[in-house]
């Protein structure tokens, strides 16, 4: 934690979730950085047309860097407007040059574009994490696709699956994560150098129609973003709404793993467990907990995001005409929050995945115990397809489970693979080795190990 003031509140994403890399992104230095460097390209368009003078150039370009942010917040306490404030304080360091800053442009084209740049560059660090991450699964994938287990439906057991099935599930929605987010970094459009309200009006009374387009084209190529046809005072809002669903969709997708980890680790199922520290601690007063406090930690960041996410669409909602400032406070604290929230989550979860603790004997006993149970919907049939009454068969299978269920709590082993062998009911239509195949869970996951591996093929080549 860098702050070293502890009287004043700081919101745990300046310290506790997200990297370092992400507060950069969206730190008070790298956002007035840009704004210099839009000003500093601005004046180098114009300076091509002549409006801007070679030392007046030259001064903004030696002090595009040399920035006092206490200055700028010094300044905004008076003007009330951090553009204004950034602009003046620029001024007194560019003596020279400082009387050409922002010259045709409104404050958009300024903190706009800026927030468009930092927007993606968030977007190509989430979508780095997102790529590690299902490389992570992929890897499970493979590694368990043959690996039977039993599925649960309903928190009840189902019928039988592979582990690596079950993985190849988050890793697919993730690759559609991926994909959404991909459409998102393609699609984000920015305001560009358009002037108030966007209709370049400034820009085109300083040069021509032309020349007008080439100065912004010429700004933004610098900024590495593109700009949208038609804007308003603003960039279309509903590109971050596109934002907002991506980042929200990544956010529910980690949900699912997160919460069925949790489902996994717990006593009935312990099947799976979050790594956990030599030295980590479960819980004050009970020292032997192994809680899934990260998995917990993603399904509650997971909520919050969601939330953020909601926020993008009212502030597209919300733009009245041609600008309001129904979203500059909130998105303040909302994109920013947003993604250092999903930083933390896909750094937690590929922490998880990689050093997920597989119970092996743990699942093979869930399996053993319950798939017999599961088995009886095939017996039924099976023994129907050799002239068996369906409607018998059914009862019988029902006394049969309900007689191995009453042993259960008495703490024996699941009765019901002899009590099936020994019904001679059933042994009018099965043999020993019949009820031997179909008691075989390996037989009944489908094309279960198959898809898992054709998923991990896929995921290698990401």
């Amino acid at each position: 934690m860098n702050n070293k003031d502890y009287t004043r509140y700081t919101s745990p994403f300046s310290w506790r979730y997200g990297s370092d890399q992400m507060r950069q992104i969206f730190s008070e230095e790298n956002k007035y950085k840009l704004w210099r460097k839009i000003w500093v390209e601005l004046a180098r368009a114009q300076a091509k047309e002549g409006l801007v003078g070679k030392e007046e150039l030259e001064d903004l370009e030696k002090n595009q860097n040399n920035i006092d942010i206490e200055r700028i917040w010094e300044i905004e306490k008076d003007t009330r407007h951090d553009v204004v404030a950034a602009i003046k304080e620029f001024a007194e360091k560019a003596k020279i040059g400082g009387g050409k800053i922002h010259l045709g442009a409104t404050s958009m084209d300024i903190s706009d574009n800026a927030e468009t740049v930092r927007i993606q560059q968030a977007l190509n660090l989430v979508e780095k994490q997102l790529t590690i991450l299902i490389k992570a699964f992929g890897k499970k994938v493979e590694q368990y696709a043959d690996f039977v287990c039993m599925g649960y439906t309903h928190l009840q057991p189902a019928q039988p699956t592979t582990l690596g099935y079950r993985f190849a599930f988050y890793a697919q929605d993730l690759l559609m994560d991926l994909e959404l987010l991909k459409f998102v970094k393609k699609n984000l459009k920015a305001k560009g150098m358009k002037g108030a309200v966007g209709t370049s009006a400034s820009y085109v009374s300083l040069l021509d129609l032309k020349q007008a387009e080439e100065m912004e084209s010429g700004v933004l190529s610098e900024l590495g973003i593109e700009a949208a046809d038609i804007t308003n005072q603003t960039a279309s809002r509903k590109v971050e709404v596109w934002l907002g669903n991506s980042i929200s969709s990544i956010a529910q997708s980690l949900y699912k793993f997160a919460f069925d980890l949790r489902i996994m680790q717990s006593p009935g199922f312990g099947e799976w467990q979050e790594p956990f520290g030599t030295k980590q601690v479960g819980s004050s007063a009970m020292p032997f907990k192994r809680n899934p406090i990260k998995a917990e930690q993603i399904c509650s960041l997971s909520r919050l995001v969601v939330n953020l996410s909601r926020i993008t669409w009212d502030n597209a909602s919300h733009m009245l005409l041609e600008r309001t400032l129904d979203d500059s406070a909130n998105r303040r604290i909302a994109i920013p929050e947003m993604f250092l929230a999903i930083d933390e989550m896909l750094t937690s979860a590929t922490n998880i995945v990689d050093g997920l603790n597989i119970n092996e004997a743990v699942v093979k006993k869930n399996l053993e115990f319950y798939w017999l149970f599961s088995a009886s919907e095939i017996i039924i049939v099976e023994a129907v397809k050799k002239g068996a009454d369906r409607q018998k068969m059914h009862e019988v299978l029902r006394e049969i489970s309900i007689q191995a269920w009453k042993s259960i709590p008495e703490g024996v082993s699941n009765p019901m693979g002899s009590l099936l062998r020994e019904n001679e009911e059933i042994k009018k239509y099965l043999s020993l080795e019949d009820l031997r195949k179909i008691l075989n869970a390996k037989s009944h996951v489908g094309n279960a190990p198959k898809k898992a591996k054709d998923l991990a093929g896929k995921i290698i080549n990401l």
